[in-house]
């Protein structure tokens, strides 16, 4: 651990005063651990805390607390938890870290600085585009048992299972509607509010959707890198890829759960099944 001076005169720990450190100290000085994000006002409990790191040092300095002193800490540091919560300035939400806060705020602002090297995809956290790459890898292990479908992550075939089922955790406090998704509740959302923060930089418009800043963008592009094999034809986006190919393999993955149709697309399906329901397109 790199070593930075508190003010109680030993090392691996910083009031935040002090520091670069993105977070300020309100009325009491607060001690950064410079190993992980651990924030704490109390010197005490920076020194265990770094203990709990192995900075040996500590343990001879200032000995463990006992379990009444660390019952008593804990309760005053509840009391004091509010106060350093790093708050979003666009909506209710609080976190424990900075960090957190930053990849929050890209849901408000639309960010998305992880960008997919092989297609247009681009993502809010570095996790979600390391899971995205895995869809350009041909392995698949994670099958779903009602359909052809497989996933390189057993998290996105959890997440797909819920299409088949009727559970719609995600709620709309506005209206009725609810979602199996997080992501598309957040979509939702801005048919309410009107929000449109994905703005393309070549013209006037805006999106509620980076997936249709990502369509409309290729209408200022003549570029289309995925090309088909058994034919001419080529595309700017690797999923329309994957739906042509489909015209020549005859392939029809998505049923109806109604009567014995299946579709080569989705959108297919969606619109085949309001004729079971009676609802209009």
């Amino acid at each position: 651990m790199e070593p930075i001076q508190s003010s109680g005169g030993g090392e691996g720990a910083a009031p935040l005063g002090e520091t670069s450190c993105p977070l300020k100290a309100t009325e009491d000085i607060c001690f950064r651990c410079c190993s992980c994000t651990n924030v704490t006002r109390d010197q005490r409990g920076i020194v265990n805390h770094l203990v709990a790191h192995g900075d040996e040092q500590f343990k001879y300095q200032h000995p463990p607390m006992s379990p009444a002193s660390r019952f008593q800490e804990t309760s005053n540091s509840q009391k004091q938890k509010s106060d350093w919560l790093f708050k979003c300035k666009l909506c209710p939400h609080t976190f424990l870290h900075n960090s957190l806060l930053i990849r929050h705020t890209r849901t408000h602002s639309g960010e998305k600085p992880f960008k997919c090297k092989l297609c247009s995809k681009a993502f809010t956290q570095n996790s979600s585009l390391i899971r995205h790459n895995q869809t350009h890898s041909s392995e698949k292990p994670f099958k779903c048992k009602l359909c052809p479908q497989a996933f390189s992550h057993n998290s996105s075939l959890i997440r797909h299972n819920l299409t088949h089922s009727n559970k719609k955790p995600f709620k709309c406090k506005l209206c009725p509607q609810a979602f199996s998704k997080n992501y598309r509740l957040i979509c939702h959302n801005r048919t309410h509010s009107g929000e449109k923060p994905y703005k393309c930089k070549l013209c006037p418009q805006a999106f509620s959707r980076n997936s249709s800043l990502i369509r409309h963008n290729q209408t200022h592009s003549s570029e289309k890198p995925f090309k088909c094999k058994m034919c001419p034809q080529a595309f700017s986006r690797y999923s329309s890829l994957i739906r042509h190919n489909r015209t020549h393999s005859g392939e029809k993955p998505f049923k109806c759960k109604l009567c014995p149709r299946a579709f080569s697309w989705n959108s297919s399906l969606i619109c085949h099944n309001r004729t079971h329901s009676g609802e209009s397109h």
